[in-house]
Formats: structure tokens, sequence, C-alpha cells
């Protein structure tokens, strides 16, 4: 199979697309042959600066979508021939779904619904069951007031979408007008441009007591305006860092009774992957996920893919690997 592989930690150059053996399924696992790779910061961070290299060669990317087409021991043959979208692909793994296969654990392939393509399959795993959590992390959201930082991103997309079908009134805040033009696309309630020297009076206004939850990508940058519009005993559920971490103002905090949580995907246990993909899936098969602008790379051209993303490009970024 052909493959996109890096030998060593690095700028994206260290990636070429090279042949290399096909893959097999051991016990319990699926291999997928990839239409479409989903790409995530956490895929150029992995691959610029994470731990040391234990094998020859990886393959990047967690998340894809394609159809299942060998099985391993343990797992029911009828799921060959299945179209399903993937994640951790590459996580303590060599082989991501940059490539024509990939092999996950049964349990991390999910069945996508006929009526979605593979490309927004391939955009769905990691964007949107870190949002759900942060969503639900706390419990219940219907009737909730929550705020989403980035309604432009692809997090915090998914989270204004899951927020409102999930009950909640949606806040989100974006930069300028063309991201407020994508954030409009998942249906909050309010957009505020968080330049805008009122950003805070205006959710004030929209929420008085504050609000339930924020979604935030930029704790740094936001934590200000996020403690100045929380409710008493409400939460900042953040799922990015940025190169400074925040000064955290402890006594503002314990005052407001406010809960300050940090969410990684990478560890999340089997209840909160079924709560997430079951919610995921539903709304996927009703046909109420709208997704982003897709940007679409070649094979050959994933360390471009990867330089977008780690550029802030505006969209999804999906590199097509063979039509299935």
């Amino acid at each position: 199979m052909r493959a996109a592989v890096f030998s060593r930690r690095g700028p994206s150059d260290v990636l070429s697309v090279q042949e290399v053996p096909d893959l097999e399924p051991g016990s319990g696992e699926v291999r997928v042959k990839i239409a479409v790779s989903g790409v995530n910061p956490t895929d150029w961070k992995m691959r610029k600066a994470g731990a040391d290299l234990t094998w020859p060669h990886a393959t990047p990317n967690q998340d894809g979508a394609g159809i299942i087409d060998a099985v391993g021991s343990g797992v029911s043959p009828d799921r060959i021939g299945e179209r399903v979208w993937l994640t951790y692909a590459a996580w303590q793994r060599p082989w991501g779904t940059a490539a024509e296969q990939c092999v996950v654990p049964s349990e991390h392939a999910w069945t996508l619904p006929d009526n979605i393509s593979f490309a927004q399959g391939a955009g769905l795993p990691i964007p949107f069951l870190t949002a759900h959590y942060c969503l639900y992390a706390d419990g219940p959201i219907a009737g909730l007031t929550v705020l989403v930082a980035g309604g432009a991103g692809a997090v915090g997309h998914a989270a204004i979408q899951l927020a409102k079908l999930g009950g909640a009134r949606v806040i989100t805040t974006v930069s300028g007008p063309a991201k407020a033009a994508i954030a409009q696309t998942a249906n909050p309630d309010l957009i505020v441009n968080y330049r805008n020297a009122d950003a805070e009076q205006q959710i004030k206004a929209f929420a008085p007591e504050g609000v339930d939850r924020i979604v935030e990508v930029a704790l740094t940058d936001n934590l200000a305006l996020d403690l100045a519009v929380l409710k008493p005993f409400g939460s900042v559920v953040t799922y990015a860092n940025q190169p400074e971490d925040p000064a955290v103002p402890v006594r503002q905090l314990m005052f407001g009774n406010f809960n300050l949580r940090f969410v990684i995907m990478y560890f999340f246990g089997s209840e909160v992957l079924n709560h997430a993909v079951g919610d995921v899936t539903k709304y996927l098969t009703e046909g109420r996920l709208v997704a982003l602008p897709e940007l679409h790379f070649t094979l050959e051209q994933t360390g471009a893919a990867h330089d977008a993303v780690e550029g802030n490009a505006v969209g999804k970024v999906l590199i097509d690997i063979a039509e299935l």
C-alpha cells in the first residue's frame, strides 16, 4: 500500500509517500481501506515534537473514513464492507490514516450512515467527540446557556451544533465577518466578535445571569472575558493550549465557585466515547449536522495539509486517499 511516512520528528518535509507492506488486523481489530484522512492540530504536533519513535517509521493522522475490508479474530465478519468513521489510528501506534489502509481496534471504528460522505465522516472524530465531552462533562445541557469560543474552528463549530441539538442556548465568539459566516451555519443564537470593545456587554445582555458553560480554545487569551461572563458554579472547559500558560486568578475562581476543566481526547473511556458516538451517529442519521468548508489535499500533499492546519487554515483540512 501507499502511505505517508516519517522516520524522525521534525517539520513537514520529514514526510514522504512510500510503498509499505499491507497491514493485517490482529485480534479485535479491523482493517479499513481509507477514502479520506482528516487532519487535526494534534497530527502536526505529534509529528513535529512528539515522543521519540519506537518504530522504523510512522504514518500520521488519527481520523479517517473508509470501508472495512478485513477483520481480526474476535470481530464479526459481518463488519466487512461496512462504511466507517474512525479515530485513535496513530495514538501509540505506527499506522495512521494518511495511507491506503489503516488498522484500528474494532471499537474505534463506527458505522458511517449512507447519507454521509467519507469527507464529512473523516472530519468528525476528534472535533465532535472532543466538543461533546466539553459540553457534557459536567452533566446535561438542556436549558443551559453555553458560550463557545472560536465558532468557526473545527471543535467550536461542532460544539455549537451539539449544544443546540442538546437543548442549550448558544453564544459563540469569532474574530471577524468571514468566520462569523462560517459559525452561522452551525445555527448559534448569538455571534459576538471578541475583538469588539463591547464583547462582554453583548454577552451579558444576552445572558444577564451569566453563561453556564464555556467551551474554550484559547484560555490564556480569553480567561478574563470567560470569568467576567460566567455564572456562579459555572464551568470553563478548555481543549487546547497556547504557547503561554494563563495566569490563574485563584481567588476569583474560588469566590465564583467556578470550575476550570481541561480535556484531551486520548484518555476518554468507553462510557464517554459511547455517549458521544451515540449522539453524533443519531444526528448524522437524521441529517442534522453541518460540515465545515472543506480544504482537500492529495496523499502526496500530506506535508502541505499539516502545514495548512498549523497555519490555522479556515475550514476542515482533508486528504483524499481513494475513491471507494
